[in-house]
């Protein structure tokens, strides 16, 4: 489940007084470890440093990199501490930050220092600042002035101080012109910052615009960056309503109050689009923080965040924990993306603790979306949060039309027509025909989902995890999703030996594409899968292929269902919209909503009309229909009825256990003893343990307890107790996850 955001919000708003250490040089300090809490140390002679302090703390026999957290607890006698030495020029986090980690570990129950561990992701950025040489234009006139030399000189008449790289960049000439001039006296050497500092975008760069109502909705929201106020807004808009340059208007506003803002995006690495619209509207781009950044770009943009000179940062989820100076404004865009959960080490959900970083803050947040969670949409209609709307779409352009094709009646008498439907053909030729652009959308990598031998019937599976392997056959492997192990693939079934009996059983996009190309070999096509694009840099290329019409069919899975724009895309088909509707998740319904709308809300964008077709074997589901009525609210009001009827959230809470090792009847005893030590609570209920979707996974048996509890429940105060009274081995480890938003 995901958090109930209004219980957040009840939560976070107890906001201990930051502690004030006593004239004494002592002081409990935080380390980036998961222990239980701060360590007492010692502080140097006449040295008394604040709660969010910074310091060098010895540990067993190396240094740690740590923060005052408050005073020490005092007892144990100075002559057992060691002293903890602040950092150069006394760097510190916020005491707004500090006080989030506390929170974010109290709700999630992880040890502090785990979150500490997150905000202290650039130990580099509190080193002293190293300067880089660079050159200006000097007194002296050199003997000869060749037509490169003047070059070089007439660059440097303005002042600005360049490397030796830049200056013979900048002047057409080479680098061995450059340091003729410099052994000459004509350039002389100067001093520069580490890093070139981040250029302030600027507000009224190139405002947009706005319909009648992305302006009501831009005024609500520049007025609640000018209050200065926590407040929460949900902005709903219709795919292509123009809900980011709405956003972008209350940033402005944030700028003009000389305000930080942070912007939390699912998938940093598919925001090129962004990031160019972004520099459209303010004149520069952002500056970013993901796990694509090199050491040396993470430690100029947490540098410049802690010092206020960031002005604007764009980021994954982690983002959230960076010391900002002056955070003025927090937006989540595309709120109800499953990426915002952090599933490994410390479990939390970025979006649900961004409204407690704002709230921590004293700041606005914006939660921006088509399709908002079911949280944030009963939250809105409740009057938590204020609930902005765009009914239409920008301009001229139209939602798309929306039609089902039945893959029950729809009969294919064509060999190879297993995939694409002869309507779905049908309408490609028309578009292709047309000279617009398609898009084919399947939410499963690889070639085939599972491979298996028409001799014996052996699947082929992982033997480190309860899961199919997945055939590339581009790559000639198959791999497992969940570990990444691979084989080569076989030609003979390892159980029976037999030679050419294993067959692909069906499709991922790689195998969609194959299909296209038999039917459309003339058609420019790419794939836009994690498996075929590595990294960022070959995804982003392929999407301004299809942004520059190199490229007329773009086949992909759900990293080209959200956020882009593309004006020439007028078809979307989406190959299986049943899969993932109906996998046992109280989610699963809303998620398949999600996505199928996102995907089909690429059509259309521009003049041109839309058409999405949808092929299920299930027409009468309520997901389909709605889908092709465009009832998205009825949909919603229908999940809603729903959840409310089983108390699930947002209308309940619920918290998971999963516990997990590499021996399996260990495993399974060590549930079975938590399992009977779950406290008899009123209004809560312990299911489990049961095995985990992913019974075997990485190597390791897990187990799985689920507790619901009612909306008021303190489910944090339930498990703290119950998991004191069951001793963990050491070969065994309880993960719990407060709001599970997945049960796998």
């Amino acid at each position: 489940m995901l958090p109930h955001e209004g219980d957040i919000l009840n939560r976070v708003r107890y906001r201990p007084e930051t502690p004030v250490l006593p004239e004494i040089a002592r002081a409990g300090v935080l380390l980036p470890l998961p222990l239980a809490g701060a360590y007492d140390y010692k502080l140097p002679p006449g040295i008394n440093a604040p709660r969010g302090a910074l310091v060098a703390a010895p540990l067993g026999n190396r240094e740690s990199l740590g923060v005052v957290w408050g005073p020490a607890e005092g007892t144990v006698g100075d002559n057992r501490l060691k002293t903890a030495t602040p950092l150069e020029g006394a760097p510190s986090l916020p005491a707004a930050l500090c006080d989030f980690i506390d929170w974010v570990a109290a709700y999630t129950l992880n040890p502090p220092g785990a979150i500490l561990a997150m905000a202290l992701r650039s130990r580099g950025a509190f080193e002293p600042e190293a300067l880089r040489t660079a050159y200006v234009k000097g007194d002296a006139v050199p003997a000869r002035l060749s037509e490169a030399r003047k070059r070089v000189l007439a660059v440097a008449e303005d002042g600005l101080a360049r490397s030796v790289p830049g200056l013979a960049e900048d002047a057409n000439v080479s680098p061995a012109v450059v340091r003729g001039l410099i052994a000459a006296g004509a350039l002389v050497t100067t001093q520069l910052p580490e890093f070139a500092p981040f250029h302030a975008p600027e507000p009224d760069f190139a405002a947009p615009d706005l319909n009648p109502d992305q302006a009501q909705a831009a005024d609500a929201l520049r007025g609640a960056v000018k209050a200065r106020a926590f407040s929460a807004h949900l902005l709903d808009g219709v795919t292509g309503s123009g809900k980011t340059e709405v956003y972008f208007e209350a940033i402005a506003e944030a700028l003009r109050q000389d305000k930080q803002v942070l912007i939390l995006l699912p998938e940093i690495a598919l925001t090129i689009q962004f990031l160019e619209r972004f520099a459209a509207r303010f004149g520069t781009r952002p500056a970013e923080w993901h796990s694509d950044l090199s050491q040396k770009e993470r430690r100029r943009t947490y540098r410049a965040v802690m010092r206020g000179e960031a002005k604007v940062v764009v980021g994954a989820r982690s983002s959230l924990f960076l010391p900002f100076a002056d955070l003025g404004l927090v937006i989540v865009d595309e709120e109800h993306e499953q990426a915002f959960k952090q599933q490994d080490g410390a479990i939390y959900h970025a979006r649900d603790m961004a409204v407690v970083r704002a709230r921590t803050e004293n700041c606005p947040v914006i939660l921006a979306s088509a399709t908002p969670s079911l949280e944030s949409f009963v939250n809105a209609i409740g009057g938590r949060y204020s609930h902005l709307k765009l009914q239409s779409r920008h301009g001229i352009a139209s939602l798309p039309q929306v039609r089902i094709i039945d893959l029950r009646r729809e009969k294919d008498t064509e060999e190879n027509g297993k995939w694409l439907s002869p309507p779905l053909r049908a309408a490609m030729a028309q578009t292709l025909g047309a000279g617009e652009q398609a898009m084919l959308f399947l939410n499963r990598r690889g070639y085939a989902p599972l491979t298996l031998c028409e001799a014996c019937g052996h699947k082929l599976t992982c033997p480190n995890c309860s899961a199919w392997l997945v055939e590339h056959k581009y790559r000639r492997r198959l791999a497992c999703h969940q570990c990444g192990y691979e084989i080569p693939a076989p030609t003979a079934c390892p159980a029976c030996k037999t030679e050419g009996s294993l067959i692909a059983c069906g499709p991922g996009v790689e195998r969609v594409a194959e299909e296209f190309a038999h039917f459309f070999p003339e058609a420019r096509y790419a794939i836009a899968s994690s498996d075929i694009l590595h990294g960022p840099a070959e995804t982003q290329a392929a999407i301004r292929a299809f942004a520059r019409r190199e490229i007329d069919v773009l086949i992909g899975t759900q990293i080209i269902a959200k956020g882009h724009h593309f004006p020439q895309l007028t078809l979307v088909g989406v190959i299986d919209a049943d899969l993932g509707g109906a996998d046992g998740d109280l989610r699963a319904r809303e998620r398949t909503f999600q996505l199928l709308h996102q995907v089909s809300g690429r059509a259309g964008r521009a003049e041109k009309p839309g058409l999405v077709l949808l092929q299920t074997r299930n027409p009468a589901d309520a997901v389909m229909q709605a889908l092709a009525k465009s009832d998205r609210d009825g949909f919603y009001e229908q999940e809603r009825g729903y959840r409310e009827r089983v108390a699930a959230p947002p209308f309940g809470r619920l918290a998971a256990i999963v516990v997990s090792g590499h021996v399996a009847e260990q495993v399974r005893a060590v549930a079975r003893e938590l399992g009977k030590a779950a406290p008899v609570a009123k209004d809560i209920r312990v299911w489990g343990p049961t095995p985990a979707f992913y019974s075997l996974l990485r190597g390791q048996t897990r187990e799985r307890l689920l507790v619901q509890a009612a909306k008021g429940v303190d489910v944090q105060a339930y498990l703290r107790a119950w998991l004191g009274k069951v001793k963990i081995p050491t070969a065994v480890r309880a993960t719990v996850d407060v709001d599970p938003i997945s049960f796998f």
